[in-house]
């Protein structure tokens, strides 16, 4: 029997690839995180799903095509909020698949506890934790 040829990965083989990687949190491990101050949640949701389904308070707001230049501690377009390499972030996004593509970016930049929250922000609503509208 001969194996398959090699050939591009598919976007799942890519995420299944990803999560192994990465420490993955659940929602309300996400919020007593941030609320102990152990962790940065960081909303890469775009403009219209965080008007239509609200805000989580205290998450940093980071449009996806800015995360890795805003989340350098050594980037000159950082925020003040990344101030180091061993910074713990959650990442969120809608349902949780392009959070962890992008904490598997914000890795490759050396933030080797980024991790990102299973289910995106709907696990979060949906575990009844807060929201606020704009």
């Amino acid at each position: 029997m001969t194996a398959a040829p090699e050939g591009p990965t598919g976007i799942d083989e890519l995420l299944e690839r990803v999560r192994e990687t990465l420490d993955r949190v659940e929602a309300v491990q996400a919020y007593e995180a941030a609320s102990s101050g152990e962790a940065l949640l960081v909303d890469i949701r775009y403009a219209a799903l965080r008007d239509r389904d609200g805000l989580i308070p205290g998450a940093l707001v980071v449009e996806r095509n800015e995360l890795e230049w805003r989340l350098d501690p050594r980037g000159s377009h950082r925020l003040p909020e990344a101030t180091r390499h061993d910074l713990r972030v959650v990442v969120v996004c809608n349902e949780g698949y392009a959070s962890s593509l992008a904490a598997a970016s914000l890795h490759a930049l050396g933030l080797h506890r980024a991790t990102d929250l299973v289910g995106g922000f709907q696990a979060w609503r949906a575990a009844g934790l807060p929201v606020s509208t704009s």
